[in-house]
Protein backbone atom coordinates (compact mmCIF):
# COMPACT_ATOMS: atom_id res chain seq x y z
CA UNK A 1 0.00 0.00 0.00
CA UNK A 2 1.73 3.39 -1.17
CA UNK A 3 1.91 6.21 1.56
CA UNK A 4 -1.07 8.27 0.79
CA UNK A 5 -3.15 5.50 0.62
CA UNK A 6 -3.35 5.39 4.20
CA UNK A 7 -3.85 8.18 6.22
CA UNK A 8 -3.81 9.00 10.22
CA UNK A 9 -6.60 9.82 11.79
CA UNK A 10 -6.49 12.15 14.56
CA UNK A 11 -9.56 13.49 16.68
CA UNK A 12 -7.94 15.91 19.55
CA UNK A 13 -11.85 17.13 20.57
CA UNK A 14 -11.95 20.73 21.84
CA UNK A 15 -9.09 22.51 22.54
CA UNK A 16 -8.05 26.42 23.21
CA UNK A 17 -6.93 28.06 19.89
CA UNK A 18 -3.57 28.30 21.18
CA UNK A 19 -3.64 24.60 21.51
CA UNK A 20 -5.37 23.89 17.84
CA UNK A 21 -2.83 26.45 16.13
CA UNK A 22 -0.03 24.59 17.86
CA UNK A 23 -1.28 20.81 17.20
CA UNK A 24 -1.32 22.38 13.17
CA UNK A 25 1.90 23.62 13.18
CA UNK A 26 3.58 21.07 14.58
CA UNK A 27 1.69 18.17 12.48
CA UNK A 28 3.34 19.96 9.47
CA UNK A 29 6.92 20.94 11.00
CA UNK A 30 6.90 17.15 12.11
CA UNK A 31 5.95 16.12 8.32
CA UNK A 32 8.57 14.08 6.89
CA UNK A 33 6.89 13.73 3.27
CA UNK A 34 9.41 10.40 2.51
CA UNK A 35 8.51 8.71 5.78
CA UNK A 36 5.54 9.84 7.49
CA UNK A 37 1.54 8.92 6.75
CA UNK A 38 -0.39 11.76 5.25
CA UNK A 39 -2.36 13.01 8.41
CA UNK A 40 -6.67 14.34 8.95
CA UNK A 41 -6.93 15.77 12.14
CA UNK A 42 -10.77 16.44 13.44
CA UNK A 43 -11.02 19.08 16.09
CA UNK A 44 -12.99 22.10 18.00
CA UNK A 45 -12.69 24.91 19.66
CA UNK A 46 -13.29 25.48 23.77
CA UNK A 47 -13.86 28.86 24.32
CA UNK A 48 -14.11 30.30 21.22
CA UNK A 49 -11.78 32.24 19.05
CA UNK A 50 -10.25 34.25 16.64
CA UNK A 51 -7.88 33.20 13.97
CA UNK A 52 -6.46 35.46 11.50
CA UNK A 53 -4.23 34.51 8.48
CA UNK A 54 -0.28 35.39 8.43
CA UNK A 55 -0.32 38.06 6.35
CA UNK A 56 -2.72 39.84 8.50
CA UNK A 57 -2.20 42.40 11.09
CA UNK A 58 -5.01 41.57 14.16
CA UNK A 59 -4.80 45.29 15.23
CA UNK A 60 -6.08 46.64 12.40
CA UNK A 61 -9.28 44.38 12.74
CA UNK A 62 -10.25 43.45 15.45
CA UNK A 63 -10.74 44.94 19.34
CA UNK A 64 -8.16 43.46 20.97
CA UNK A 65 -8.43 45.00 24.49
CA UNK A 66 -12.65 43.88 24.27
CA UNK A 67 -11.17 40.15 23.29
CA UNK A 68 -8.83 40.30 26.60
CA UNK A 69 -11.83 41.68 28.29
CA UNK A 70 -13.90 39.35 27.52
CA UNK A 71 -11.51 35.94 27.47
CA UNK A 72 -11.34 35.83 23.56
CA UNK A 73 -7.97 34.06 22.31
CA UNK A 74 -6.70 35.58 19.28
CA UNK A 75 -4.63 33.40 17.89
CA UNK A 76 -2.20 33.46 14.31
CA UNK A 77 -2.62 30.84 11.69
CA UNK A 78 0.24 29.84 9.68
CA UNK A 79 -2.00 30.05 6.22
CA UNK A 80 -3.43 32.83 4.84
CA UNK A 81 -6.66 34.47 4.54
CA UNK A 82 -9.20 36.51 6.48
CA UNK A 83 -10.24 36.52 10.79
CA UNK A 84 -12.17 33.75 11.58
CA UNK A 85 -14.47 33.81 14.56
CA UNK A 86 -14.17 29.98 15.99
CA UNK A 87 -17.29 28.27 17.89
CA UNK A 88 -19.77 25.92 16.72
CA UNK A 89 -17.90 24.20 14.42
CA UNK A 90 -16.34 21.10 13.55
CA UNK A 91 -12.47 21.68 12.17
CA UNK A 92 -10.03 19.61 10.12
CA UNK A 93 -6.64 19.99 9.49
CA UNK A 94 -4.59 17.81 6.71
CA UNK A 95 -1.20 17.30 5.82
CA UNK A 96 0.70 15.10 3.04
CA UNK A 97 3.01 15.03 0.28
CA UNK A 98 2.10 17.15 -2.88
CA UNK A 99 1.97 14.22 -5.09
CA UNK A 100 -1.41 13.37 -3.68
CA UNK A 101 -2.88 16.17 -6.07
CA UNK A 102 -3.31 14.27 -9.38
CA UNK A 103 -1.88 16.38 -12.62
CA UNK A 104 -1.68 20.07 -11.77
CA UNK A 105 0.06 20.79 -8.39
CA UNK A 106 -0.40 24.44 -8.40
CA UNK A 107 -2.44 26.10 -5.17
CA UNK A 108 -5.83 26.36 -7.08
CA UNK A 109 -5.60 22.80 -8.13
CA UNK A 110 -4.80 21.28 -4.91
CA UNK A 111 -7.49 23.33 -3.35
CA UNK A 112 -9.88 22.09 -5.72
CA UNK A 113 -8.57 18.56 -5.11
CA UNK A 114 -8.70 18.58 -1.47
CA UNK A 115 -12.05 20.56 -0.55
CA UNK A 116 -13.74 17.69 -2.91
CA UNK A 117 -14.32 15.54 0.37
CA UNK A 118 -16.57 18.47 1.73
CA UNK A 119 -18.44 18.77 -1.20
CA UNK A 120 -19.15 14.79 -0.49
CA UNK A 121 -19.69 15.25 2.81
CA UNK A 122 -22.30 18.45 2.12
CA UNK A 123 -24.36 15.87 -0.51
CA UNK A 124 -24.39 13.17 1.81
CA UNK A 125 -26.63 15.06 4.10
CA UNK A 126 -29.09 15.69 1.84
CA UNK A 127 -27.42 19.80 0.85
CA UNK A 128 -27.06 20.82 -2.45
CA UNK A 129 -23.58 21.85 -2.23
CA UNK A 130 -20.60 22.97 -5.20
CA UNK A 131 -17.69 24.99 -5.46
CA UNK A 132 -18.09 29.11 -6.19
CA UNK A 133 -16.95 28.68 -9.44
CA UNK A 134 -19.58 26.13 -10.52
CA UNK A 135 -22.28 28.04 -9.29
CA UNK A 136 -21.38 31.68 -10.73
CA UNK A 137 -19.74 30.28 -13.93
CA UNK A 138 -18.66 33.41 -15.26
CA UNK A 139 -21.02 35.57 -14.35
CA UNK A 140 -19.54 36.66 -10.82
CA UNK A 141 -16.14 38.13 -10.33
CA UNK A 142 -14.24 36.03 -7.70
CA UNK A 143 -11.26 35.87 -5.36
CA UNK A 144 -11.75 39.08 -3.66
CA UNK A 145 -9.79 39.57 -0.77
CA UNK A 146 -11.73 40.67 2.63
CA UNK A 147 -10.39 40.55 6.28
CA UNK A 148 -13.03 38.84 7.23
CA UNK A 149 -13.06 34.87 5.51
CA UNK A 150 -16.46 34.71 5.65
CA UNK A 151 -17.22 37.97 3.75
CA UNK A 152 -15.39 36.94 0.54
CA UNK A 153 -15.91 34.51 -1.84
CA UNK A 154 -13.40 32.96 -4.20
CA UNK A 155 -13.58 30.10 -6.65
CA UNK A 156 -12.80 27.42 -4.77
CA UNK A 157 -15.10 28.55 -1.36
CA UNK A 158 -18.21 25.96 -1.04
CA UNK A 159 -21.70 27.39 -1.25
CA UNK A 160 -25.47 26.16 -0.18
CA UNK A 161 -27.81 27.61 -2.09
CA UNK A 162 -25.45 30.06 -3.08
CA UNK A 163 -24.44 30.78 0.43
CA UNK A 164 -21.37 30.38 1.71
CA UNK A 165 -20.42 27.75 4.09
CA UNK A 166 -17.32 27.51 6.70
CA UNK A 167 -13.90 28.29 4.99
CA UNK A 168 -10.43 27.05 4.05
CA UNK A 169 -6.72 27.39 3.75
CA UNK A 170 -3.65 26.03 2.82
CA UNK A 171 0.18 26.03 3.43
CA UNK A 172 2.81 24.44 1.55
CA UNK A 173 6.36 23.65 2.45
CA UNK A 174 8.41 22.61 -0.06
CA UNK A 175 6.99 19.15 -1.18
CA UNK A 176 3.95 18.96 1.61
CA UNK A 177 0.47 20.74 1.58
CA UNK A 178 -1.14 21.78 4.72
CA UNK A 179 -5.11 22.92 4.54
CA UNK A 180 -7.03 23.56 7.43
CA UNK A 181 -11.15 24.47 7.20
CA UNK A 182 -14.41 24.78 9.28
CA UNK A 183 -17.57 23.15 8.73
CA UNK A 184 -19.87 25.62 10.79
CA UNK A 185 -22.28 23.53 12.89
CA UNK A 186 -24.72 26.69 13.71
CA UNK A 187 -24.65 30.41 12.48
CA UNK A 188 -21.98 32.00 13.85
CA UNK A 189 -20.49 34.24 11.75
CA UNK A 190 -22.11 37.52 13.18
CA UNK A 191 -21.19 36.49 16.34
CA UNK A 192 -17.92 37.87 16.65
CA UNK A 193 -19.37 41.08 14.74
CA UNK A 194 -18.88 43.02 18.69
CA UNK A 195 -14.88 42.66 18.49
CA UNK A 196 -14.41 43.45 14.53
CA UNK A 197 -13.28 46.91 14.04
CA UNK A 198 -15.53 46.90 10.84
CA UNK A 199 -18.29 44.09 10.51
CA UNK A 200 -20.05 42.76 7.52
CA UNK A 201 -23.44 44.14 7.95
CA UNK A 202 -24.99 41.87 5.36
CA UNK A 203 -22.73 38.73 6.31
CA UNK A 204 -25.48 36.59 7.74
CA UNK A 205 -27.38 37.20 4.11
CA UNK A 206 -24.03 35.80 2.75
CA UNK A 207 -23.30 32.64 4.92
CA UNK A 208 -24.58 29.48 6.20
CA UNK A 209 -24.51 26.46 9.02
CA UNK A 210 -25.60 22.91 8.90
CA UNK A 211 -28.31 24.36 11.50
CA UNK A 212 -29.39 26.66 8.89
CA UNK A 213 -29.68 24.30 6.56
CA UNK A 214 -31.62 21.88 9.00
CA UNK A 215 -28.91 19.66 9.35
CA UNK A 216 -28.92 19.04 13.52
CA UNK A 217 -27.11 15.82 13.72
CA UNK A 218 -25.15 14.66 16.80
CA UNK A 219 -21.75 15.55 16.27
CA UNK A 220 -20.18 11.51 16.32
CA UNK A 221 -22.59 10.97 13.63
CA UNK A 222 -21.04 13.98 11.49
CA UNK A 223 -17.94 13.09 11.91
CA UNK A 224 -18.51 9.76 11.25
CA UNK A 225 -19.94 11.03 7.65
CA UNK A 226 -17.13 13.27 7.19
CA UNK A 227 -14.69 10.18 7.51
CA UNK A 228 -16.64 7.95 5.13
CA UNK A 229 -16.65 10.78 2.65
CA UNK A 230 -12.60 11.31 3.21
CA UNK A 231 -12.14 7.66 2.57
CA UNK A 232 -14.88 7.39 -0.47
CA UNK A 233 -13.15 10.41 -2.42
CA UNK A 234 -9.75 9.98 -1.95
CA UNK A 235 -9.91 5.71 -1.58
CA UNK A 236 -7.77 6.07 1.09
CA UNK A 237 -8.31 4.12 4.60
CA UNK A 238 -7.65 5.49 8.00
CA UNK A 239 -5.25 4.41 10.47
CA UNK A 240 -6.32 6.09 13.95
CA UNK A 241 -4.45 7.47 16.93
CA UNK A 242 -2.84 9.92 18.47
CA UNK A 243 -0.34 12.74 18.26
CA UNK A 244 3.31 11.11 18.11
CA UNK A 245 5.70 12.20 21.16
CA UNK A 246 7.49 14.24 18.45
CA UNK A 247 4.67 16.49 17.34
CA UNK A 248 3.54 16.83 21.15
CA UNK A 249 6.88 17.97 21.97
CA UNK A 250 6.67 20.62 19.08
CA UNK A 251 2.93 21.70 19.75
CA UNK A 252 4.27 22.39 23.67
CA UNK A 253 7.24 24.57 22.21
CA UNK A 254 4.46 26.40 20.18
CA UNK A 255 2.34 27.00 22.44
CA UNK A 256 4.18 29.33 24.39
CA UNK A 257 5.07 31.30 21.45
CA UNK A 258 1.85 31.75 21.20
CA UNK A 259 0.35 32.63 24.52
Amino acid sequence: MKLHNQWRLIDTGSLTGAENMAIDEALLSCFDQAKSLPVLRLYGWDPPAFSYGRFQKPDEILDQERCRADGVQVVRRITGGGVIYHAGELTYSLVCPAEFIPGSRNVKDAFFHLTSFLISFYRKLGLDACHASDHYSGSRKLGERTPLCFAGIESCDILINGKKIGGNAQRRLKSVIFQHGSIPLVQMAGAGDQYLLHPDPDILTKTTSLADEEINSAGDKLIETLKASFEHNFEVTFKPGRLSEEEQKCAAGYIQKIE
